[in-house]
């Protein structure tokens, strides 16, 4: 059975409003750069409601000035969705999102290289029978591979618009908002015949989603072909359900197959392919040798099972030293600017001495500073991240890490996201929507908060340098001690990751099946882009929540008031944050903490670097990051009421295996609970963590002790 031509007139009807195109690729086809080419600054970025996938809109131009809105959709390699991220970009396009209107125009962009894998997914958008343009991107690297693609070719056979492009180069831009300008696209004349068996299950489908849910008929063949692919096994949030009698009709054409032996699937999926490798023959041809390209050559190198551990190993180096080092500047010039403003409401705004004062400036300015302060350490990981996407080594970097993950339950595409969590573990958990497997990612949103993220570092500064006996700590001490954190907690993650994968989220041995794109040179402006809307993303959601959460903790330790004359640490001791930190006391002495330490525990779950300014208010001391004397003397005159030291070294040593395990964040809460669509995930992350926390703490001091620490 052939499809019809998808209009008789050939031509679509000029919009009466400004056009909206969806843009959609393969991962890795330079979907992105496309984007940013088109969009530039003008664009917004979100998540669609319901889950944590990338909503991103921008506004193009038109040669002749028009606005043209352009939706980014995620990156998939179908429509038979394997993962969140597909599914977003399949219930989009089949106009099942209540959120995001359906488009009426769709811009496919291709790997040119790759040009019949790429295909797959703009045959199945053809189905839709919407305008579609097709952009043939990386047509430089396709020429410097020996092959000849050949648009016109391509044009005749589908019946669309074809634009060669180099979107990182900005050839091909000029024509394509010219066609993307265009009111009277053609709609593609392309048929295909679906195989006999499967026909009049297409038919019966179709009816039933035009008539049961209101599907045009066009969308309705569609997504009846695309039901009988991949029986739409992906759902999320914010997707409309199909119909009981849609729901029926397919359940009754499988069982028939099953009972047939028919593989429906395979045989709809196969005929597809046969299409698309006519088209691709008579599209491309391969001139000169054929022998291993660039990128092979390459890649003897960087995914060599020696050779390829040690580029890794010299990366991710690179990396934490550019956080550790080059931040160092402007984290000082920020915290700076922070005390400046702090110390100009007090002195020169004309603000009274009382509660409003203090409210701005221990609540508002030293909560949301205390995480602005970490900007530069952010933007330093998403730099280097862009960098490694670009230049296509990210996903040399997951191969690599393919084999030993694997071990642990996981596979390689967790990497990426575990390394996102080194910087904070947001970011981290959004990254897991690219892994296909439900139980894999779940495992990886499980493990995430325990890399030892950023936030950790002034916790761990300000504890080493109480733990060390004289005034300055030796870099060698400070250095030998972070590792052994970020040891622990990377440890840590795999250790739980093999437990989940063999209790509560048991599977089938994971296998990774990853595209290695060539190696390109880096956009640098797509990479700026993408570090500062990812700074901006981090901004926004965990300054927002620590602002609030750092009013409510001022508030908590000044009322109820002391009476007049009293000490801050009498004030402290009887506000309801020192009432919650002498009740949690009897918890946390077994691990050699006290009431004023734990404070400092519950502030934390704020973010934990509240730690360090809570301890400052506790013990009347104020410190910076490269000035932790005040407070580490205060810290160490600290004793217990029977006159023992209470910040010991073994005390501080516990104190950061305690931040190592603990979850200690409540963003992190808040994102697994909408990443997750359930507080089940959230709250048992939070159990287990505290819990290990607690125990390998108490184990840590009541050895020490036992040793004589």
């Amino acid at each position: 059975m052939a499809l019809p031509a998808h209009i008789s007139s050939g031509v679509s009807a000029a919009p009466s409003r400004t056009p909206v195109y969806a843009l959609v690729g393969n991962p890795n086809c330079g979907k992105s750069t496309l984007f940013n080419a088109l969009t530039g600054l003008k664009q917004k970025v979100g998540n669609y409601p319901g889950v944590t996938v990338e909503k991103k809109i921008g506004t193009a131009y038109s040669q002749h000035g028009q606005p043209i809105t352009v939706i980014d959709l995620p990156g998939a390699y179908s429509l038979a969705a394997r993962s969140p991220d597909e599914a977003v970009t399949r219930d989009v396009l089949l106009g099942r999102r209540a959120d995001t209107p359906q488009p009426d125009r769709i811009l496919c962009i291709v790997d040119a290289t790759n040009l019949e894998r790429n295909l797959y997914l703009v045959h199945q958008i053809l189905d839709l029978g919407r305008p579609v343009i097709l952009v043939l991107n990386m047509m430089d690297v396709a020429a410097a591979a020996g092959l000849d693609v050949r648009a016109g070719r391509l044009e005749r056979e589908l019946g669309i618009p074809v634009i060669p492009c180099e979107a990182v180069n900005g050839k091909g831009l000029i024509e394509l908002k010219l066609a993307m300008s265009r009111a009277d696209l053609p709609l593609s004349r392309h048929a295909w015949d679906i195989p006999a068996p499967i026909a009049p299950a297409v038919a019966e489908l179709q009816a039933s989603l035009t008539a049961n849910d209101r599907k045009p008929p066009l969308i309705a063949r569609a997504e009846a072909l695309l039901l009988l692919t991949d029986q739409d096994s992906v759902r999320v949030a914010g997707s409309t359900p199909l119909s009981a009698r849609t729901t029926e009709i397919l359940q009754g054409w499988q069982k028939r197959w099953e009972g047939e032996g028919t593989d429906w699937a395979g045989t709809l999926v196969n005929s597809r392919y046969d299409v698309i490798g006519r088209i691709a023959a008579e599209a491309v041809t391969r001139a000169g040798h054929t022998g291993p390209t660039a990128s092979d050559k390459i890649d003897a190198v960087a995914t060599h099972p020696i050779w390829g551990w040690m580029i890794l190993g010299a990366v991710m180096t690179l990396l934490f030293l550019s956080i550790f080092t080059l931040a160092e500047y402007p984290m000082g010039f920020i915290e700076d600017g922070i005390a400046s403003l702090s110390d100009w409401v007090k002195k020169d705004s004309g603000l009274p001495d009382g509660d409003l004062r203090d409210l701005i400036t221990d609540g508002a300015i030293a909560g949301v500073g205390g995480v602005i302060v970490f900007l530069p350490q952010i933007l330093i990981l998403f730099f280097f991240i862009g960098l490694l996407e670009s230049t296509g080594y990210m996903a040399r970097a997951a191969f690599i890490m393919d084999r030993l993950m694997s071990r642990v339950g996981l596979n390689g595409k967790s990497f990426i996201p575990l390394l996102s969590s080194y910087a904070c573990a947001i970011p981290g958990i959004m990254a897991t929507r690219t892994i296909e497997d439900q139980k894999d990612r779940l495992v990886t949103i499980l493990v995430a908060p325990l890399m030892s993220c950023s936030a950790r570092l002034p916790v761990y500064l300000l504890m080493i340098a109480a733990l060390v006996p004289g005034d300055r700590v030796p870099v060698a001490t400070k250095v030998g001690v972070m590792i052994l954190m970020y040891a622990l907690g990377t440890f840590g993650a795999f250790g739980f990751a093999w437990l989940f994968k063999r209790t509560l989220l048991k599977g089938a041995p994971p296998v990774m099946i990853m595209e290695l794109p060539p190696y390109r040179l880096p956009g640098l402006k797509d990479v700026a882009l993408h570090m500062l809307e990812r700074a901006w993303i981090f901004l926004r959601r965990a300054g927002t929540v620590i602002l609030g959460i750092s009013i409510v903790l001022w508030f908590l330790a000044a009322y109820p008031k002391a009476p007049e004359g009293a000490t801050p640490q009498q004030q402290l001791a009887q506000s309801f944050a020192g009432r919650a930190g002498h009740a949690l006391e009897p918890a946390i002495a077994p691990l050699g903490f006290d009431w004023q330490i734990g404070i400092g525990l519950i502030s934390s779950f704020a973010a934990r670097e509240v730690f360090v300014s809570t301890m400052g208010v506790v013990f009347n001391a104020e410190s910076k990051d490269d000035d932790t004397t005040p407070l580490r003397q205060a810290l160490l005159a600290t004793k217990w009421p029977d006159g023992r030291p209470l910040f010991t070294p073994l005390v501080c040593f516990t104190l950061m295996i305690f931040y190592v395990f603990a979850m200690q964040c409540v963003s992190t809460v808040a994102i697994v609970r909408r990443e997750t669509n359930s507080w089940r995930w959230p709250l048992f992350q939070i159990a287990y963590q505290t819990g290990t926390a607690w125990i390998l703490s108490f184990i840590v001091y009541q050895a020490g002790r036992a040793l004589g620490f």
